[in-house]
């Protein structure tokens, strides 16, 4: 019979393979254009997470940037900007399934600008050794982790512009659960072991 802790990591992980799926269909439908707006982008891949999963919520907003607007934090809210043809672009999305989180992300580059694709190729890099980092010391903290990839990014000749490195996820939603404390991200002060138990007592993920 499966346990309680074994149907949770399988809900996360269908969870995580829809959203991968739906990144996949995204880009099998070229919906990363020159000539659309940002906002325009979003409200289409809205429909098209509904359309492929049933999707109705998100548990961030989705935020879909190109150029400039790139290197702007999570809570900005920049002008809504038109893609261009030679722009690099990026989807942050948090769609539910069945009540539990996706968070994934990807960056896209239009044309081929060497400097842009080489962010594009460096990424899958530094989230596969991080996330080898990370299964390979089982008491990290969310601090050392975000030193490391901090690292990993500067090894590949980029700076790392974001204060946090990820989170935690969970059962939506996502920020009742674990509330808004540095404890919960891979981020600077975040000195708790990743892998630890949540309030209830169930393992983090």
């Amino acid at each position: 019979m499966e346990s309680a802790e074994d149907a949770r990591v399988r809900r996360l992980l269908d969870a995580e393979s829809k959203a991968a799926e739906l990144f996949d269909e995204i880009e099998r439908r070229a919906m990363i254009r020159p000539g659309v707006g940002e906002k325009a982008l979003s409200d289409e891949v809205r429909d098209l997470a509904a359309e492929m999963f049933g999707v109705t919520r998100h548990w961030h907003r989705r935020i879909v940037r190109a150029g400039e607007n790139t290197l702007l934090p999570f809570k900005e809210h920049p002008p809504d900007r038109v893609i261009a043809a030679d722009d690099i672009a990026f989807l942050d999305l948090g769609p539910i399934f069945d009540e539990w989180e996706a968070d994934f992300g990807r960056t896209f580059v239009l044309g081929d600008d060497p400097a842009k694709v080489a962010v594009r190729e460096a990424l899958p890099r530094v989230w596969q050794a991080g996330r080898d980092y990370f299964r390979k010391h089982p008491d990290i903290t969310g601090a050392e982790l975000y030193d490391h990839v901090v690292g990993l990014s500067r090894a590949e000749g980029f700076e790392w512009g974001s204060p946090i490195a990820g989170h935690l996820v969970g059962e939506f939603p996502h920020k009742k659960i674990i509330g808004d404390g540095a404890q919960w991200y891979i981020t600077p002060g975040s000195d708790k072991p990743m892998r630890r138990n949540d309030g209830r007592g169930r393992p983090c993920h």
